[in-house]
């Protein structure tokens, strides 16, 4: 097998690469999708339990990661996190109350 010089590696290269750049420019562009909203979901939590109207609003604004979200609760920001975690601190940030049996 002969030996071939750094100057015909080098060309060689630089043909191919010509060559994949030509390739791809001649295809058709991909279909990219759309980008998504800057305001993903709004979840509207009213509440009458205690005899008077509580209303919390959650947003979940778009994020790097299309499965996480930044959650604006009330217009403060509170955490950046999956669905999930939105729905688990929604619970726990919901007191439970007595029925009408308890007190009974």
């Amino acid at each position: 097998m002969y030996r071939r010089t750094r100057k015909y590696t080098a060309e060689r290269l630089a043909a191919m690469k010509a060559g994949k750049d030509r390739a791809r420019m001649e295809r058709q562009a991909p279909n990219y999708p759309q980008p998504l909203p800057e305001l993903r979901m709004r979840i509207v939590v009213e509440r009458f339990d205690s005899g008077q109207t509580e209303r919390h609003e959650f947003e979940l604004l778009r994020s790097r990661r299309v499965d996480v979200y930044r959650v604006l609760v009330d217009g403060q920001p509170w955490a950046t996190c999956g669905l999930s975690r939105v729905l688990e601190g929604l619970r726990k940030a919901t007191s439970r109350r007595l029925s009408d049996r308890a007190v009974a």
